[in-house]
């Protein structure tokens, strides 16, 4: 924890309502912690100045919901997301090969809910002869593999994708097929430094099969730019509890880098059709379970939500679909567990009021919506209107927190923030634009509750080169508001005192 003079800053006011001064003014950090806001503060001796030459100051943005292994490593994956058929996908993946022939081929981002049949492992298999084949869906929630992948996985060997659990309990030992290169601490500083550059001073990592100590290894390493809480799965949860880490627990001494939440999937995801909904997909004929499912049952999702509250831990829920959701909510009330639903994608007007009742945080992907939007369209139908329903969640007083899913979606929360404010990533308007946020409302729910730069904020700052409430544009033109979000400048970045970042 360091300290820090920043000079002629603006500061930007984030409560509705709230000023801020007119004049630039100076910005005390000592010992990590904002002591001191005001013009003509002296500068104590040995403490670091940064003149800021009247930029505007926020705090420092967070990602509230990353996979950061998955991010480090998609710069070496096979691009699949513009892929619009399995041919398209296969033809990329014989392309890779005859370019590789020497490599496995782990591809991502594909979105098959889009395409016109379902795809099987022999066509991979007609291409990739003994080459290994991984190709995971855009989403996170299902791969499409070959026999010779299947079989170094220790996979039982189909003809069809690997969903959901199974999936999720496979996804570690894709280290034996393309080794750890891509989650090396040079490779994660890359990403931090990259992060930095966009304002962030924290990220919440909810890597599949992580351990917490992986972390404390890594901050060592020199992995110690940005603030990070570090998630767990339950079958570290024992391993958690028996340490005694409670989330915020300050992890390697150092209180950047804490103890986050327990993560439970209980549902799902819309592309590979397995969130659990109250009502049938529209295309529920193709599909095994009509309506998806839940990944545990009732008693199994209590249970776990109970042993981590009592252990001092909140539980971060994955729930997509509206019945999800619903039995979520059901389960923070019965257990008295702390924390948040993650995505909630859809969700019922009532259920959004519980989640304020309940004060659970809503943590979102905005980013999500551009991707989903005509898929969400084709399978729910009349149900998007309630997807991605950020004002009703401020409206009903739930707390919002804003994410990437990285590498579901780029890991940049001002693209987060524009598809919050604009709600469309092409030349069609808004998608249900009465579910967007304000710039202003998008900024806030950013920065991990902190307030206006203040004394006894955090000591983390970002420096933009124009005003990030865009109050020189038009309000009601949210397309030159979002491309305005989109290409924000970042000029430098602080963490508790620290510059990790200078343009």
């Amino acid at each position: 924890m360091t300290s820090l003079l920043i000079r002629n800053a603006r500061l930007v006011p984030l409560g509705a309502g709230e000023t801020a001064p007119d004049a630039p003014v100076d910005i005390a950090i000592r010992d990590g912690v904002v002591s001191a806001v005001d013009a003509g503060l002296e500068r104590p001796d040995g403490v670091e100045e940064l003149d800021a030459e009247g930029r505007w100051a926020i705090p420092g943005l967070w990602d509230q919901h990353t996979h950061l292994a998955q991010w480090t490593l998609s710069s070496q994956r096979l691009d699949l997301a513009g892929a619009r058929s399995p041919e398209h996908a296969i033809r990329a993946v014989a392309e890779r090969i005859a370019e590789y022939p020497d490599l496995p081929v782990i591809g991502w981002g594909h979105r098959s809910a889009g395409w016109d049949r379902e795809v099987t492992v022999s066509e991979l298999d007609a291409v990739s002869g003994d080459t290994a084949v991984v190709l995971i869906s855009g989403d996170g929630h299902h791969a499409w593999l070959n026999t010779t992948a299947l079989l170094h996985l220790a996979m039982p060997v189909r003809d069809s994708v690997v969903r959901e659990t199974e999936w999720f309990a496979a996804y570690p030992r894709l280290a034996t097929l393309v080794g750890n290169d891509g989650t090396s601490p040079e490779a994660y500083r890359r990403m931090l430094d990259e992060s930095a550059a966009r304002g962030i001073a924290g990220l919440v990592d909810f890597e599949f099969g992580a351990g917490v100590e992986e972390w404390v290894e890594r901050w060592a390493q020199g992995c110690d730019l940005l603030r990070v809480r570090a998630a767990t799965y339950s079958h570290l949860l024992d391993q958690v509890i028996e340490a005694g880490w409670r989330t915020g627990d300050p992890l390697a001494d150092d209180p950047r880098l804490t103890m986050g939440p327990l993560k439970i999937i209980s549902d799902g995801s819309l592309n590979t059709r397995t969130a659990w909904c109250c009502e049938p997909y529209g295309d529920a004929h193709r599909l095994e379970y009509p309506a998806g499912q839940p990944n545990l049952s009732g008693d199994e999702l209590r249970e776990q939500l109970g042993r981590a509250h009592r252990a001092g831990l909140e539980v971060a829920t994955h729930a997509i679909g509206d019945a999800a959701v619903q039995e979520a909510l059901a389960a923070y009330a019965d257990t008295g567990a702390r924390g948040s639903i993650e995505h909630a994608q859809m969700a019922r007007r009532d259920d959004v009021r519980r989640m304020a009742e309940l004060g659970i945080r809503a943590s979102v992907q905005p980013a999500h919506l551009l991707d989903d939007r005509d898929l969400t369209e084709k399978i729910w139908g009349e149900r998007s209107e309630r997807c991605f329903a950020f004002r009703w969640m401020l409206d009903d007083g739930v707390e919002l927190a804003l994410g990437s899913d990285a590498p579901v979606s780029p890991l940049d929360p001002w693209l987060a923030m524009a598809a919050a404010v604009h709600r469309s990533a092409d030349e069609r308007g808004p998608w249900h634009g009465e579910q967007a946020l304000t710039v202003r409302e998008a900024l806030a729910t950013s920065v991990d509750g902190q307030p206006t730069v203040a004394p006894g904020s955090r000591g983390d700052v970002a420096l933009i080169d124009r005003d990030p409430l865009l109050r020189d544009l038009d309000q009601a033109d949210t397309a030159s508001l979002g491309t305005a979000l989109r290409t924000m400048p970042v000029a430098a970045t602080v963490v508790a005192g620290r510059l990790v970042h200078r343009a």
